[in-house]
């Protein structure tokens, strides 16, 4: 790397900086007011255009959601607000500094917001806070966007030595992508179904499971085969796509966890599934990190210095040889 393009590289470091600061904070906004706006619990029985008997939430800003999804998307808040946030905004600080670690965890936790607030934006009932998912989702974007841009000037391939877990990592990976179809292709069949209109609670269409089934699957299997069979850079992939597993999982597992506190309906099952897909996916996680071949230094080299330094020598010579 030459020794302009260092300055120009930091530049850009500090920029998705900025802007993973700016998701972190408003994405704590929002979540913040999920848990401490979400209104005093009233609800009135309705009917659904589908004919679903629920209860829906009328006051706060996730009025008009029926109960058991409010009592899920709280649980989500609080993660994000406790947990997520504060992450990025650590993350940040350091990849402003060049690190390169710190810039995959970021690229993660920006497929994290991405991930949230596309289904925030097309779940939740229009209210005062869909403003804030559209640019949260389009920023997050954009980030993932960016990062991707400066992972790839640093080089993709050869980033990572023989301890990379490849079949740790496509276990872990396929066996939840695998279990999520079960669960999601079960669900949808049931709603199919005369008696199962209490699938959708008070929604017209799934858009979790189409959202999970069509992207995340997909995405989860690819970057896992790609990763096994040592391709391009699905190291690098594979290792800013687990920050984003990890926190996914955990907060599933606090959704669960919050659902079960408001409505009193056990879900033991899958707080104990995603709770252990966020511990595995830390453990393999760290393995990836250690794994991480350290980046060169940036600093000029002392052959690239003595460059410099003849250069300098002729640029002298000339000034001298114009007089």
């Amino acid at each position: 790397m030459s020794a302009a393009a260092i300055p120009a590289r930091r530049t850009r470091h500090r920029h998705l900086a900025g802007l993973g600061a700016f998701v972190a904070l408003l994405g704590a906004a929002a979540a913040g007011l999920g848990v401490f706006a979400r209104g005093n619990g009233s609800f009135v029985t309705v009917s659904s255009v589908r004919g679903e008997i629920y209860e829906m939430a009328t006051s706060g800003v996730y009025a008009n959601n029926a109960l058991q999804v409010v009592a899920e998307g709280v649980g989500w808040d609080v993660f994000t607000l406790l947990v997520a946030a504060p992450a990025m905004l650590v993350a940040t600080v350091v990849m402003a500094r060049g690190s390169y670690r710190a810039t995959l965890v970021v690229t993660g936790l920006f497929g994290y917001f991405a991930y949230l607030h596309l289904e925030y934006a097309v779940t939740w009932a229009f209210g005062p806070l869909f403003p804030a998912f559209v640019v949260l989702l389009a920023a997050s974007v954009i980030g993932l966007i960016g990062s991707g841009s400066l992972l790839a000037a640093a080089g993709l391939v050869g980033r990572f030595d023989d301890r990379f877990p490849r079949r740790a990592w496509a276990t872990l990976s396929l066996g939840m992508s695998a279990l999520l179809f079960v669960m999601w292709t079960g669900r949808i069949v049931e709603a199919l179904r005369a008696t199962g209109a209490g699938q959708l609670h008070g929604h017209t269409t799934m858009t979790v499971q189409a959202l999970d089934l069509g992207l995340v699957v997909p995405i989860a299997v690819v970057i896992a085969v790609a990763a096994l069979r040592r391709r391009g850079a699905a190291e690098v992939a594979a290792s800013a796509f687990v920050v984003t597993f990890a926190a996914m999982s955990a907060a599933i597992m606090a959704m669960m966890i919050s659902s079960w506190i408001v409505t009193g309906i056990p879900a033991v099952e899958p707080i104990v599934i995603f709770g252990f897909a966020a511990l595995a996916s830390l453990a393999v996680g760290a393995r990836m990190f250690r794994s991480l071949v350290p980046v060169p230094s940036e600093r000029p080299t002392p052959e690239a210095n003595r460059s410099i330094g003849r250069m300098d020598a002729l640029a002298l010579r000339g000034m001298g040889g114009g007089r």
